[in-house]
């Protein structure tokens, strides 16, 4: 049972989408949408209480419009405590680290922005990584957030 239901949050969490938060255009296209930076916010799908706001780029233009442009792999990534939050033994043990919380595809095909969460028990901390799974120079671009898990009030 508790493999069945692991399945079904990663499930849900891979079709989760982002809320839009906003966007700022960075080049004008006489056809089609301009480039432009968009900002996002997802929850932790695992965790309560924790947010992630995403900044990455869109391809404008006609393809870009059509969605058949290849996003680049420029991101950033910022975490933050929005609720109590409680981590299950599965955080703690840290058997869950590398769990994907989210998922969005940049291009056509096989390029997505991924963001995976890591539990520093040291310091009690979620780590949370923001990646593109196409390689650049033989390194994906990457950023990195961390949530200090502290009582809510």
């Amino acid at each position: 049972m508790k493999i069945f239901l692991s399945l079904v949050l990663v499930f849900l969490s891979l079709t989760l989408q982002a809320e839009i938060i906003g966007s700022v255009d960075t080049e004008f296209k006489l056809l089609g949408a301009n480039h432009k930076i968009v900002m996002e916010a997802f929850d932790d799908p695992f965790i309560p209480g924790a947010t992630c706001y995403l900044s990455r780029a869109k391809k404008g233009g006609v393809t870009g419009s059509l969605g058949l442009a290849e996003d680049t792999s420029d991101a950033s990534i910022a975490c933050r405590q929005t609720g109590p939050i409680q981590l299950s033994a599965s955080v703690l043990s840290g058997e869950d680290d590398g769990i994907r919380v989210f998922k969005k595809s940049t291009s056509i095909l096989f390029k997505k922005l991924q963001v995976v969460r890591y539990y520093d028990k040291k310091r009690n901390v979620l780590l949370y990584l923001t990646y593109s799974d196409k390689l650049i120079d033989g390194s994906p671009k990457n950023s990195i957030s961390a949530i200090p898990v502290s009582k809510w009030e």
